[in-house]
């Protein structure tokens, strides 16, 4: 099932997720077809993934997570044979049992971009992290002229095709709306499959007022692609 599909996990102190998510993973996805960013993480996150057989790469510092998908996307994008990159989040938010649902679909219709949409079940997703999404989604939806409903999610399926005509200017989370308006703009396909929502005992790493001042810069800058 994996043979056209790769997949880039960023992780930041996820010692004790990454493994169970590469177990995961690696039931639909070949290891070597994965890569693990480590954006500067002081715990054992990189030692665990290496140990889970997946090629690491790691920032010696902490630089975001725009700039470590960023970083997998431009190892990922020269694999041969590789039509399609998973994202995924290295905290278990994402289930990887869900990866054959995308992999369906993107065989169906063969988008440019699969988002996991949660908004259809979203017991157990924070208030704060509800309105926001539903806002943020609104605003991209505008932007690029698709109708987005979860733009927040990480889980995604992008073709490499896409990949390879983008140059991104984001750093943090704001680098997944980017990719959206980006994509969105260039006329690409973007369609959504349902997904569950999976909050734990993960500790969020988005900041609400930094992240949403990033969010209002990248729609402003938008307006000038």
């Amino acid at each position: 099932m994996g043979e056209r599909f790769g997949a880039v996990i960023p992780a930041y102190n996820e010692e004790s997720h990454i493994g169970g998510v590469l177990e995961g993973v690696k039931r639909y996805i070949p290891a070597d077809q994965i890569i693990v960013v480590d954006d500067g993480s002081t715990d054992g996150t990189a030692v665990t993934a290496e140990n889970a057989g997946v090629r690491v790469i790691a920032h010696r510092e902490n630089k975001g997570k725009g700039v470590a998908l960023r970083t997998g996307f431009q190892w990922m994008v020269l694999e041969a044979g590789i039509e399609a990159i998973f994202t995924l989040d290295a905290d278990g938010q994402h289930d990887p049992n869900e990866i054959p649902v995308f992999i369906e679909r993107y065989r169906k219709t063969h988008v440019d971009i699969l988002i996991g949409n949660r908004m259809s079940r979203t017991e157990g997703m924070p208030l704060v992290r509800l309105l926001t999404n539903r806002f943020t989604s609104r605003v991209i939806s505008l932007r690029t002229g698709c109708t987005i409903e979860d733009s927040q999610s990480g889980y995604r399926l992008i073709g490499t095709s896409l990949l390879r005509t983008l140059d991104f200017v984001t750093a943090h989370f704001d680098l997944e709306s980017e990719l959206l308006i980006k994509a969105g703009l260039r006329g690409a396909i973007i369609d959504s499959v349902p997904i569950r929502t999976i909050y734990k005992d993960e500790r969020s790493k988005i900041d609400p007022l930094r992240d949403t001042a990033r969010f209002f810069r990248l729609v402003v800058r938008s307006l000038f692609w």
